[in-house]
C-alpha cells in the first residue's frame, strides 16, 4: 500500500505536534528528512534528530523520531511518529516535505482502517477509538475504553459459537434428508435459539442507557423575555457564556454548550424569549427558539418568581405540557420572590426555586433535569451498547432468530430455519467487521478525525 502522512494532533499552536507516517516507504522518507542514508532506528525508541528539507537541506526543526516496526505497530506497517515543536509553520513544512517525497495525505480514520485490515483490531474496537476521542464525560470514556479492550467482541463470540453449532447440526441434517432430526435434538435447538434471543435482547436493551451516556440529551431553556434564562444558562455552566442585560429581548439567537451532569453529557441551549415583536432580527431568534424546542429532549421552562404569572407564562405552560420539562422559578434571592408559585404549578411539572444570581437551588435543578432519564446510570457496571449501528444489528439478529424459532415450531424444513440463522450470524459478524460491506466501512470511517 502507498505511504500515508497526517498530523495526529489538533491543528493550531501547541507545545508538541505529532506527524504520523505509515506504509512501505516510511523508513526511506524518514532517512530523507534526517539526511541519514543508513538510519536504522531501534523499534520503539525515540531519538532526537535534526529534521531538514530534503530538497535544499534547510533545517526545519529538531524533533523526536520514534519508529514502530512492522508488524508490531498500530497499522501493521512500518510507522514513524515525528514529535516536532507545535508551530503550525514547522508542522506544515514537515508534511509538505513528506508529500514532495511521494507520500499521500491520509483520509479520515485511514490509520485505524489499516489497523483493521491488518487484523490488529476488529471493527467495534475501531469505532471505540473514535468514541474515546469524542467522549465528553468520564463515564462515556470508560465505556469506550471497555469496548476498545475487546469486551464487546468477547461477549459476542460465545453467541456466535452457539449459533454456529446450531447451523452445523441443521446443515448436517440436510445431507441426510431421509432421516429427520430426533425430537430431542429439535427441542435442544429450540431451547438454544430461545436463549440466544433472550441474551441478544438483553444486550440490545442496554442501548437506552448507552446512547445517552455517549451522546447525552438536549435541554433547551425557554420562556418569555427577561425571566433570567441567559443568567441561568451562565450559572449552570459556571461561565459568562451568554450576554445578560436587563433589556428584554437581549438574546437574539440560540447558544449551546455541553454540561456534565452526573456523568451524562447535556447539550444546554439558551434561546430568545418568545413574544410578539415587529423587530425582524428578534423574529428570527423567536423562530429558532421554536425549532430548538421541537428538537429538545427536555425543556427547562424559566419563570420570573418576582411577578405574577403572565398570559405569556401560561401560554408557555400550555405549549410545553406535552413535552418532558422542568420548571425553574428564578430570582429566589429577591425579597419580592413569590414562593406560592410552586403550589400553583403542582401537578403540571416538577418546579424548582432557583436564583441564577446567587447560585442557590442549582444542584436541585440539575437533579431535576436528569430525573426523567434516571434509568441511565453513569456507574453502570456492565458493558453498554452505545452505538446505534450495533443496536440496529442486534435488533436485526433478534428478528431473524425469532423467525427461525417460529419456523422450527411450525415444523418447517431445515432450509427455511437456516435462512434466519445465517442472517443472524451475518448481522452479529457485522458488529465486529467480519461480514461488513465496503460501503458501510466507508461511512463509518468518514466520521473519524484525520490522523487516527
Amino acid at each position: 500500500m502507498d505511504t500515508i502522512i497526517a498530523l495526529a494532533t489538533p491543528p493550531g499552536r501547541s507545545a508538541i505536534g505529532v506527524i504520523r507516517i505509515s506504509g512501505n516507504q516510511t523508513l526511506p522518507f524518514t532517512r530523507a528528512l534526517l539526511f541519514e542514508d543508513q538510519y536504522s532506528p531501534e523499534p520503539g525508541c525515540a531519538t532526537l534528530n535534526n529534521i531538514k528539507n530534503p530538497i535544499n537541506g534547510a533545517l526545519i526543526d529538531r524533533a523526536l523520531v520514534t519508529f514502530f516496526q512492522s508488524p508490531n505497530s498500530f497499522t501493521g506497517e512500518d510507522v514513524v511518529e515525528i514529535s516536532c515543536h507545535g508551530s503550525p509553520v514547522i508542522l506544515r513544512q514537515v508534511v509538505d516535505a513528506l508529500l514532495d517525497l511521494g507520500g499521500r495525505l491520509a483520509g479520515p480514520g485511514e490509520f485505524t482502517l489499516r489497523a483493521l485490515g491488518a487484523g490488529k483490531i476488529n471493527l467495534s474496537q475501531a469505532e471505540a477509538i473514535r468514541d474515546v476521542i469524542n467522549a465528553r464525560t468520564e463515564a462515556a470514556a470508560q465505556q469506550a475504553l471497555r469496548q476498545l479492550s475487546g469486551e464487546l467482541s468477547t461477549q459476542l463470540q460465545p453467541l456466535k459459537d452457539r449459533l454456529l453449532n446450531v447451523i452445523v447440526i441443521l446443515e448436517s441434517a440436510l445431507e441426510f434428508v431421509e432421516d429427520d432430526l430426533p425430537e430431542v435434538e429439535n427441542e435442544r435447538i429450540k431451547i438454544t435459539i430461545a436463549e440466544l434471543i433472550s441474551e441478544v435482547a438483553k444486550m440490545a436493551s442496554s442501548f437506552a442507557s448507552g446512547h445517552l451516556l455517549r451522546d447525552g440529551f438536549k435541554v433547551t431553556l425557554v420562556g418569555r423575555p427577561n425571566t433570567g434564562k441567559s443568567s441561568l444558562f451562565n450559572a449552570l455552566l459556571r461561565s459568562d457564556r451568554a450576554i445578560v442585560t436587563d433589556i428584554p429581548g437581549t438574546t437574539r439567537d440560540t447558544l449551546s454548550e455541553v454540561l456534565n451532569i452526573g456523568g451524562l453529557p447535556v447539550l444546554l441551549t439558551d434561546t430568545a424569549g418568545v413574544r410578539e415583536s415587529t423587530n425582524y432580527v428578534e423574529g428570527i431568534g423567536v423562530e429558532r427558539t421554536r425549532r430548538a424546542m421541537a428538537d429538545a429532549d427536555l425543556l427547562l421552562v424559566v419563570l420570573d418568581g418576582t411577578s405574577d404569572l403572565t398570559a405569556d407564562d401560561f401560554d408557555f405552560l400550555r405549549l410545553t405540557a406535552g413535552q418532558k420539562r422542568v420548571i425553574a422559578v428564578n430570582k429566589s434571592d429577591l425579597p419580592t420572590f413569590r414562593s406560592y408559585l410552586q403550589m400553583e404549578l403542582d401537578g403540571q411539572a416538577r418546579a424548582v426555586d432557583v436564583s441564577a444570581k446567587a447560585g442557590s437551588g442549582l444542584d436541585t435543578l440539575c437533579e431535576a433535569i436528569v430525573e426523567p432519564f434516571a434509568f441511565v446510570s453513569a456507574n453502570e457496571s456492565g458493558l453498554l451498547i452505545t452505538d446505534a449501528r450495533h443496536y440496529d444489528l442486534l435488533q436485526r439478529t433478534q428478528v431473524e432468530l425469532e423467525s427461525s424459532l417460529r419456523s422450527l415450531e411450525e415444523h418447517a424444513s431445515e432450509e427455511l430455519v437456516l435462512i434466519g440463522l445465517h442472517n443472524a450470524l451475518r448481522y452479529l459478524g457485522e458488529i465486529t467487521g467480519e461480514t461488513t460491506a465496503e460501503d458501510v466501512l466507508s461511512r463509518i470511517f468518514s466520521t473519524f478525525c484525520i490522523g487516527k
